[in-house]
């Protein structure tokens, strides 16, 4: 199956800034070409891919800039603007800016790339005009390159390389256990079977430094090299944050799909439950402060790279992810099954009103979603693969 692998970089000068540049016109054909495609549209019109690229050729004899970057790099740019309109529609397509959006073009040919090992931490791999480029090598590439992408993240600059690594996803899961999984806010991941999993991604220190360069920052001029600095800066602090919950999230699913044949999630729809309260001028929202604290919390945890992350380990390990509705989970005694708003006292702590079962209030949701998930699992495919007297999976 294809996989990817990513390894720090190492460019020299010369090789820095023309990776500067074939950004910067994978960046320009982009926003021409996302143009082109909105002026059809006001006519009532549609342009492809082909009409595109086709263009581009004859464009190339005209502006010579657009020939210094590699022109694989300005189809697949193309290629990823036509994806993206075809997704989202074309007047949902962003443009890419050149302060905000990081430089990254794609080689999508795996057969003009040489990769080869140099020592035990580095290696270096051969790309169309840019030569030859060291990297850390930091894990085995484990396979055939289909593509590389290079992308800048702060200073830094990375490789992504996108292999065949000749895995195949498993039939059946070994375990025949089933766990239900609960996203919180106080505990990033609790399990139905009492296990928790949380850390912390910014140290004290660091959220104070930040507090201090958004401070700075709203006392400094627009366009200023110092505001540049500053910026800089607070992105390396929310890089690190990243790179941790990536690491978090990561490790949580392996420990879950090494330990259970089955994972039963809430379905939660993220980017609205992190929606704006501001409302609008004739209906201004309520309580936005608290909202917006609350969005904080939800993305510090991480809930949908969880997700992502248990969907890539199912690859590998051959587990079965459920979703069931989020609805009322959280207000469900695991006990008697009663319902009521009330029983949940805290963030933490769940007491039922009806029957007086106490515990995690976490760790009570898991329960109710993997009840859930059982539920499910157990009246699937009935009549074609599955007796209706079969057993659902085992609670662990």
């Amino acid at each position: 199956m294809l996989t990817g692998r990513r390894y720090r970089v190492v460019f020299t000068p010369e090789q820095a800034r023309f990776a500067e540049l074939i950004g910067d016109t994978c960046r320009a054909v982009w926003n021409t070409a996302l143009e082109q495609r909105r002026e059809y549209r006001r006519r009532d019109a549609w342009i492809n891919y082909n009409q595109q690229a086709k263009e581009l050729a004859d464009a190339k004899t005209e502006h010579a800039w657009l020939t210094t970057a590699p022109g694989h790099c300005l189809q697949q740019t193309l290629m990823d603007l036509e994806k993206a309109c075809k997704t989202h529609g074309t007047w949902r397509v962003r443009w890419r800016s050149s302060r905000r959006w990081a430089p990254s073009f794609r080689f999508p040919e795996g057969g003009k790339i040489t990769v080869e090992r140099l020592g035990r931490r580095w290696g270096r791999c051969k790309l169309p005009k840019l030569g030859w480029v060291r990297f850390r090598w930091s894990r085995a590439l484990g396979g055939a390159v289909r593509s590389a992408t290079i992308s800048r993240d702060g200073k830094r600059w990375y490789v992504s390389f996108l292999v065949e690594d000749g895995e195949v996803t498993p039939n059946q899961h070994p375990s025949a256990s089933a766990v239900g999984v609960d996203r919180g806010i106080a505990v990033a991941v609790a399990c139905s079977d009492g296990d928790m999993f949380d850390r912390a991604f910014t140290t004290p220190g660091e959220a104070k430094r930040y507090r201090r360069l958004q401070q700075q920052l709203a006392r400094q001029k627009k366009g200023s090299a110092n505001r540049k600095k500053t910026i800089t800066a607070m992105r390396a602090v929310r890089r690190r944050e990243r790179d941790r919950r990536a690491d978090f999230n990561n490790q949580t699913a392996q420990v879950l799909a090494a330990k259970h044949g089955l994972v039963v999630l809430e379905q939660l729809r993220t980017r609205n439950m992190t929606a704006s309260a501001k409302g609008t001028a004739a209906e201004p929202g309520k309580q936005v402060r608290q909202k917006a604290g609350l969005n904080r919390a939800i993305l510090t945890k991480g809930w949908h790279q969880f997700e992502l992350a248990l969907a890539n380990v199912a690859r590998y390990t051959g587990i079965k992810i459920v979703k069931i509705p989020a609805a009322y989970t959280s207000q469900t005694c695991s006990s008697c099954r009663d319902v009521n708003p009330k029983s949940r006292e805290s963030q933490a702590v769940y007491r039922c009103v009806t029957c007086g079962h106490s515990e995690n209030a976490d760790v009570n949701a898991a329960k109710n979603i993997l009840a859930a998930g059982l539920a499910v699992t157990a009246c699937e495919d009935l009549g074609t693969s599955r007796s209706v007297k079969q057993e659902p999976l085992t609670v662990a």
